[in-house]
């Protein structure tokens, strides 16, 4: 197995995954949060769409379908924790964008040798390269999917993993 094959293996479980801890959920049931002051689902999933396409820009050849107008802001890291929950998108919405971004993620790093995951990226931390931009996604979708798992025990929901 080579290091672009390796690469893609959490990218699709941590997407598989989502799908399932969202599958049962109803568009009410995204505006439930884990927490007071804690962002309902709704927004976490924006962000997590929102920061998939900012951090997965710099991926060579990667090309990321058009958000709706205003979605970038309204899922943006600054009004966290927003008391709003008015004017969010049904799951329907939600999963179609995620869905789309994350294929748009894999069709580049299918693209990519192993030699390009060195090329020079920026991210948070001590992400320097295409390959850690890679992995930071897998692993952002994966640490709002724990704040899921909160939100499907508060529901009644049951355990998935």
């Amino acid at each position: 197995m080579n290091a672009c094959k390796l690469a893609e293996i959490p990218l699709l479980m941590t997407h598989d995954m989502m799908k399932q801890m969202l599958g049962d959920l109803s568009d009410a049931d995204l505006l439930e949060r884990p927490v007071d002051g804690a962002n309902h689902i709704a927004w976490q999933i924006g962000h997590l769409i929102v920061a998939e396409q900012r951090l997965g820009s710099q991926i060579p050849g990667a090309q990321y379908p058009e958000l709706p107008a205003g979605f970038a802001e309204q899922h943006d890291r600054q009004p966290t924790a927003q008391h709003t929950t008015s004017g969010f998108g049904t799951k329907a919405q939600y999963l179609m964008l995620l869905e789309r971004t994350r294929e748009a993620t894999l069709t580049a790093l299918r693209r990519l040798t192993d030699a390009d995951l060195d090329t020079p990226a920026k991210g948070p931390a001590n992400i320097t390269n295409v390959g850690g931009v890679l992995t930071l996604i897998a692993n952002h979708t994966i640490m709002h999917g724990g704040q899921f798992s909160v939100v499907r025990r508060k529901l009644g929901k049951p355990v998935l993993f």
